[in-house]
């Protein structure tokens, strides 16, 4: 089962993420926030016949597109630049947080307004990780460290630099995806990945990999304080392209490039067929 790779304890990250939530109410009446129906489509894994991948092609087919800075109005009200990176991130491995310091290294105080404060004090042990039940010798969980109330990767409007998350910006510069500068947790939202291990009739074992979308819910008891939030919100659906397409880097990561090609083949029938489209967008 070779597809559950970097990035696997995501979950465990997430629900980190929701005991230290903002508080406050949901100021945009227009979210979508009743469950509605939803198409999903499960495929065997091309690469590994004891995966079954579950993915959800209402989310997949939308016109989302992440709109920071361009609309976006943030998960915490008093503090609308900083888009979902108030509350840092949860390293969700070591191996994780080893990959990002590599490219920690290479930020400088012309890409990183905290580079002086932070170039050796970035990441922390997580005061809210609780320790595996079934591992005396776990370590203990590790993020970023925050700084003025929000991710010290985070550079402000206004920076000669970039506004926003110094490791984007380090990615764009060098011409690579995100995916590889950024941690696990940032570079996986909106899009959330799940485990269920699973047995046949016969007692043989699988693994379902569900593929969907990063709800409120997600975040854990903390979502539903969220100021503002985007994926089922109008104004964060208006793309051109349909999600599967333009977030094809990081569904490859999460799914591996054979399980992808067979997304997208379920997901043209899909929009063939004029099913019934995320209630926030419609179809792109």
């Amino acid at each position: 089962m070779a597809r559950r790779r970097r990035g696997e304890e995501h979950e465990k990250a997430s629900g980190r993420l929701a005991r230290v939530g903002c508080v406050g109410v949901n100021a945009v009446s227009v979210e979508i926030t009743r469950p509605f129906p939803r198409t999903w489509v499960e495929f065997v894994d091309p690469a590994d016949e004891q995966q079954v991948l579950r993915c959800d092609l209402t989310w997949l087919t939308s016109s989302y597109r992440c709109i920071f800075g361009a609309g976006c109005r943030g998960i915490d009200a008093s503090r609308p630049d900083d888009g979902c990176c108030v509350l840092g991130a949860h390293f969700s491995e070591p191996a994780d947080e080893q990959r990002v310091a590599g490219h920690v290294a290479r930020l400088t105080p012309e890409t990183w307004q905290n580079h002086e404060l932070g170039k050796d004090s970035w990441v922390i042990d997580d005061p809210d990780a609780e320790p595996e039940e079934d591992d005396e010798d776990a370590l203990p969980g590790r993020k970023t460290r925050i700084h003025d109330g929000v991710c010290i990767f985070q550079n402000p409007p206004g920076f000669p630099g970039g506004t926003g998350c110094a490791l984007h910006g380090l990615a764009l510069e060098e011409g690579i995806s995100p995916i590889e500068t950024k941690p696990d947790v940032c570079w996986q939202l909106p899009i959330r990945r799940s485990y269920r291990h699973m047995e046949h009739a016969d007692g043989t074992p699988w693994l379902e990999i569900t593929i969907g979308e990063y709800t409120r819910e997600g975040w854990g008891p903390g979502g539903a304080d969220l100021d503002w939030y985007c994926t089922s919100n109008p104004e964060a659906h208006r793309g051109g392209d349909p999600l599967y397409l333009t977030s094809r880097d990081e569904l490859v990561e999460l799914m591996g490039p054979l399980a992808y090609q067979e997304l997208c083949r379920l997901a043209e029938i899909h929009l063939t067929r004029g099913a019934m489209p995320h209630p926030a967008g419609g179809k792109p």
